[in-house]
C-alpha cells in the first residue's frame, strides 16, 4: 500500500481537472443565469453577499449552477463549509463532522455550513440524524438535489429549509458561457484562436439542454480534438459540434422543417382525435432522431391541456409510459412512446384546466377581499360536508364580493361530464 507523498504537486491535479471546474465562478458576478432567485434584491443574494447564509435547499436539473452556488458560499463565509456527498457518506461520518461542528462552535465561535449533495439520497436515518443538530444550531444545512425535495426529502427537512428551485440555462446565458471558454483558450500560455460557425453555436446551446457543465465539456472537447488551420485557428463547424455533443442536428424532410413545426402537428392531431396523423407525425419526428424526451414532454402537457379531466388517467397513462421508457430504452420502447400518444389520441378532451388563467386574472383584478367568516380557521360556524349524506351540504365558498362568479368551464366529454352533471343534481336538490 502506497502512502500519500506530502510534497504531491496538487497544481498537476488542478491542471487536469475539467474546464467545467477551472471556469467555475467564485462570485456573484460571474455567476450566469438564475436571476429569478439571484437578482439585485432577492434574498438569496443578500444572505451570500452578507455571510447570513441559513438552511437551504437547492433544487435542480444537473448543470444549473448548484454546485457553483456552494463555492460562492464557501468564498464568501466566515463559516466552516464541510462537504458531504449523500452516496458516499455514512452515518457515522457524518455524525463525527456534527461533533467536530460543535466543538468548533464551542471553542472558536466559528459556526459550520453542512453542504449534503444530492441529499435526496440520504436515507431517513442520516436525514434525522441531521435535525437535532439543525434545530440546536449546532450546523447550517445546505442540500442540493435534482429530486423535488417535496417528495424526496424528509418532511422535517424540508420544513427546516429555504428551497430554490434552479432553472435549465437560457440561450442568453449559454451563449456568455461558449465566449467565457473561447476567452479562456485565447489566454493560455499556447493560447488559441477559437471560431464557432453560427449553426455550430446554435446546436451547441439547443442540445446541452440548459446544462452549463454538457455545453462546456463538448465545447473543450470540440476545441481539443480539432486541428489549427495554417493561419493557427481552430474552426468548429456543426458536424464537429454533433460529434462533440453526441447529438445529430434534426432535419424533418428535404426542406430542413423545423422541429417546432413538427411537433406542433403532433400535439394538435392528438387534440384533433386523429389517431393516423398522431402515428405519422411521430414517426417523422423519430426518423429525423427527435429527442424521445422532448416528445414525452410535450405528451404530459397535453395530458394535461387537451385531455384534462376528461380522462384523469391519460397523465397517469404518459407518465407510466415516461417512466418505462427511461428504464427499457430504444427500441422496445418505440411501444411506450405509442401507447402513450394513442391512448391521448383516442381520449376523450377537455381543455378545462385552462380555467386557471381565468381565476388568476381575476385575482389581479380584485383590489380587496376577505375570506368568509365560516371559511377562517378554527371557525365555529363552518359546516363540515362530512357530515351529511353524499358529503355535500349547500354552502358559500367564494368571498362576499365575488359572489356567483363562475370560474370553471367544464366541457361536456367523458369523465368530466359525468362528474358535473353529479355536481349540477346534488346543487339541484
Amino acid at each position: 500500500m502506497h502512502s500519500e507523498n506530502l510534497f504531491t504537486d496538487y497544481s498537476q491535479i488542478e491542471n487536469n481537472a475539467p474546464l467545467a471546474d477551472k471556469l467555475r465562478p467564485k462570485n456573484l458576478e460571474d455567476f450566469f443565469g438564475q436571476q429569478s432567485i439571484l437578482n439585485e434584491n432577492s434574498l438569496l443574494r443578500s444572505a451570500i453577499l452578507n455571510d447570513k447564509i441559513s438552511n437551504f435547499i437547492f433544487f435542480g436539473p444537473p448543470g444549473v449552477g448548484k454546485t457553483t452556488l456552494i463555492e460562492i458560499i464557501s468564498f464568501n463565509t466566515r463559516s466552516k463549509l464541510i462537504k458531504l456527498n449523500a452516496v458516499l457518506s455514512s452515518v457515522k461520518e457524518l455524525r463525527n463532522e456534527i461533533s467536530n461542528a460543535k466543538d468548533r462552535l464551542i471553542n472558536s465561535k466559528r459556526k459550520t455550513i453542512l453542504f449534503i449533495d444530492e441529499v435526496h439520497r440520504f436515507t431517513s436515518v442520516q436525514q434525522d440524524a441531521l435535525l437535532p443538530s439543525i434545530e440546536n444550531g449546532t450546523i447550517t444545512f445546505i442540500g442540493a438535489t435534482t429530486e423535488n425535495p417535496f417528495f424526496a426529502v424528509n418532511k422535517a427537512l424540508v420544513s427546516r429549509s429555504r428551497i430554490f428551485t434552479l432553472l435549465p440555462l437560457a440561450e442568453n446565458d449559454l451563449n456568455k458561457i461558449i465566449q467565457k471558454v473561447i476567452t479562456y483558450y485565447s489566454k493560455q500560455k499556447d493560447s488559441k484562436k477559437v471560431y464557432l460557425t453560427q449553426d455550430a453555436l446554435s446546436h451547441l446551446i439547443k442540445y446541452s439542454g440548459g446544462d452549463a457543465r454538457t455545453l462546456i465539456n463538448a465545447l473543450e472537447m470540440a476545441i481539443e480534438t480539432t486541428l489549427e488551420n495554417d493561419d493557427k485557428e481552430i474552426n468548429i463547424n456543426l458536424s464537429i459540434a454533433e460529434d462533440a455533443i453526441q447529438k445529430k442536428n434534426i432535419v424533418y424532410d428535404k426542406n430542413g422543417q423545423n422541429h417546432y413545426d413538427a411537433i406542433s402537428a403532433f400535439i394538435k392531431s392528438i387534440r384533433g382525435s386523429d389517431p393516423d396523423a398522431t402515428l405519422f407525425w411521430l414517426a417523422n419526428m423519430l426518423e429525423a432522431g427527435e429527442d424521445p424526451n422532448f416528445i414525452f414532454r410535450r405528451l404530459l402537457i397535453s395530458a394535461s391541456e387537451d385531455v384534462g379531466i376528461a380522462d384523469p388517467n391519460g397523465i397517469v397513462v404518459v407518465k407510466s409510459c415516461c417512466d418505462a421508457f427511461d428504464r427499457v430504452g430504444f427500441p422496445e420502447g418505440l411501444y411506450f412512446l405509442t401507447q402513450a400518444s394513442l391512448y391521448l389520441a383516442i381520449s376523450p378532451k377537455s381543455n378545462s384546466t385552462k380555467s386557471i388563467f381565468k381565476a388568476i386574472e381575476t385575482i389581479k383584478n380584485i383590489n380587496a377581499f376577505e375570506v368568509p367568516r365560516h371559511l377562517k380557521n378554527n371557525s365555529n360556524s363552518y359546516v363540515n360536508p362530512h357530515n351529511y349524506l353524499g358529503n355535500w351540504v349547500a354552502q358559500e365558498y367564494l368571498p362576499e364580493s365575488v359572489r356567483g362568479l363562475k370560474i370553471w368551464e367544464p366541457n361536456n366529454n367523458g369523465w368530466e361530464k359525468i362528474k358535473y352533471e353529479e355536481l349540477l343534481r346534488r346543487k339541484e336538490n
